[in-house]
């Protein structure tokens, strides 16, 4: 419990796709000082993330679909490159990555390994990612992938060779940063040599 905060009431602003709420507390500075301090935080639940990786052919899955909120903050088309994720939905993290990697890019995984987890955006999500890597291997191809049509998506399976998608984060091509996180975990931890 942080003695630092007290009071806190909380307004739902928002139940439409997820939850947005607006809090208000008190928060008290290094100073000692008590302050009323008004927050809005989204809540749509926590996620999980993946890179799968082939260290024999040099290559990774990535993945490629359409994103409101980049294309309305100035992203020309939309499009997104980035590591297969999704939200828990009830199911632990490792259930949740082995269920989207397969709805998403058709690969049958089975123990994926855990590498951290990590608030992605602290001043405004509630949501925790946990962030995953798994090899894969041609045979572990059960289906085309494209996620779920109940669910509306539409995700372009993309293979794409470590050092390619490694100077996509330089050149712009990738910019999510679970992505990045795990293009450069994979990097730093020598797991495509």
């Amino acid at each position: 419990m942080n003695e630092r905060i007290r009071k806190i009431t909380r307004r739902l602003l928002s139940d439409n796709w997820y939850t947005l709420h607006e809090y208000s507390y008190e928060y008290r500075n290094r100073k000692g000082q008590w302050c009323v301090q008004k927050r809005e935080a989204y809540d749509r639940g926590n996620g999980a993330a993946i890179l799968l990786y082939n260290r024999a052919q040099r290559t990774v899955i990535l993945t490629r679909q359409f994103r409101l909120p980049t294309y309305i903050n100035g992203n020309a088309d939309g499009m997104m490159i980035e590591a297969c994720a999704g939200l828990l939905d009830g199911d632990s993290p490792e259930q949740c990555i082995i269920r989207e990697v397969e709805e998403e890019t058709g690969y049958r995984i089975s123990k994926p390994e855990k590498i951290l987890e990590a608030f992605m955006s602290p001043g405004a999500v509630t949501e925790t990612i946990h962030f995953y890597i798994a090899p894969y291997r041609s045979a572990d191809k059960v289906t085309d992938g494209g996620g779920l049509e109940a669910e509306q998506e539409d995700i372009e399976v993309l293979e794409l060779d470590f050092d390619d998608a490694l100077s996509m984060i330089g050149s712009g091509g990738i910019q999510d940063a679970k992505t990045i996180l795990l293009l450069q975990y994979a990097s730093l931890n020598h797991l495509i040599d």
